[in-house]
């Protein structure tokens, strides 16, 4: 009898590496390993050879960096979806990527479960289960990590005992990490507690202040309908683009970020992220948009960017929710397009520029020097009628208080 079959994203990690034996034991499967590059910087190939000397039937490896970027990243660039203001999103965008897939293998092996290294007390749990529910309802999910009660201690004994290769831990600290293209999650440790400043360990990609570089680095970033598609004249993918900004920005230690986040399942954490590419995209994108947007769409577009990036940290991309605000997005971005001029240093990212050929900035109206196109005695008339509701208003209520 063929035994049924269970699909896992595997990360290589000691939590998914445990899960693969621990799903054959307990269900009686074949377990089928997902493993999916979104830029986390590591040998894939090893993951893949792990995965099947740990006791996966099969492993596969997929190259999903730039539908990542394409179909997730941009437009959450372009919808200016910012998590409480701080956290460009990079784990919780990369999640409905994952799940999708996850169900793709699923459906391909004909497996009737998939599963995931997710614990009980995070985000992601929430993001592959909704996910996986919205695109196939009649798939199981299984989390190991909700069900088998181990600590991490435990789990060491266990995979020891199954010949499993631990991670070895190296330097003063040993954070869980999540890491992507969009960016670095890092948590544990000393990070638990908020009165402590990161240790510098903590970082990767950032240099600290005091090391970076004395002379300020300038870049210029060309945008078409609200997505990047040139840097400093070259144009480049988006992994590429991305890449460089990373590189760049992090050399002048750009991209910190300090976050006491509030998550779903209702408790508060300390999350330290580091995104160069995201806070240089983010500062020249929103500062496009203020050339090239009206202000009522500019007030309406930052009230819909609270709203997106909420449904992307609660696990809500495949919804119909998410669907019409791309449709409004999608709008707003038609005349989005041109240079932002930015100066990195030091840890700042200042927009020092910007030019469009749909400005709506005119010079002649706003020089108050030679040249000045607006007509001030106009102005007169507009007061006079702006303030007329105040007028009546004061004239028949104040004289009676």
């Amino acid at each position: 009898m063929v035994k049924r079959k269970i699909v896992l994203a595997y990360s290589g990690g000691l939590d998914t590496s445990v899960a693969i034996p621990w799903l054959a034991e307990k269900y009686d499967a074949q377990v089928v390993t997902v493993t999916v590059d979104v830029g986390q910087g590591r040998d894939l190939e090893a993951i893949r050879q792990k995965a099947l000397q740990t006791g996966a039937v099969r492993a596969v490896v997929v190259d999903g960096r730039e539908t990542f970027v394409r179909e997730f990243v941009w437009p959450a660039l372009q919808a200016g979806a910012i998590y409480e203001e701080q956290y460009p999103l990079a784990t919780a965008l990369s999640r409905p990527l994952l799940a999708r897939y996850l169900v793709e293998a699923a459906l391909q092996e004909e497996a009737w479960a998939v599963a995931h290294g997710c614990t009980g007390k995070g985000n992601d749990q929430v993001r592959f289960d909704v996910g996986v529910q919205a695109l196939t309802p009649h798939l199981r999910v299984i989390a190991p990590a909700r069900e088998w009660g181990m600590s991490r201690d435990e789990e060491k004994t266990y995979a020891q005992k199954r010949g499993i290769p631990i991670p070895q831990e190296q330097g003063r600290h040993t954070y869980s990490v999540d890491e992507n293209l969009w960016g670095r999650a890092i948590e544990g440790e000393d990070l638990e507690d908020p009165w402590r400043e990161p240790p510098e360990d903590a970082y990767a990609w950032t240099v600290p202040v005091h090391k970076a570089p004395a002379e300020p680095t300038y870049l210029e970033i060309e945008f078409q309908e609200g997505v990047p598609r040139a840097l400093n004249g070259e144009e480049l993918s988006g992994v590429a683009l991305i890449n460089q900004l990373n590189s760049l920005a992090g050399e002048q230690g750009v991209g910190r970020i300090d976050h006491l986040e509030n998550r779903l399942v209702g408790i508060k954490s300390r999350e330290v992220y580091e995104a160069p590419a995201g806070v240089v995209l983010h500062a020249a994108h929103r500062a496009l948009e203020t050339l090239t947007l009206g202000k009522e769409q500019q007030r309406l577009r930052a009230l819909f960017a609270q709203q997106y990036a909420d449904l992307v940290y609660n696990g809500l991309w495949y919804s119909a929710f998410r669907e019409d605000l791309d449709a409004f997005v999608r709008s707003t971005q038609r005349f989005v397009s041109g240079t932002v001029r930015v100066r990195l240093h030091k840890g700042s990212c200042t927009v020092v520029g910007r030019r469009s050929p749909y400005s709506l900035y005119q010079f002649g109206l706003a020089t108050y020097g030679k040249g000045d196109q607006f007509d001030h005695m106009a102005a007169e008339g507009f007061i006079k009628i702006y303030g007329l509701p105040v007028r009546i208003q004061s004239q028949t209520q104040q004289k009676k208080v």
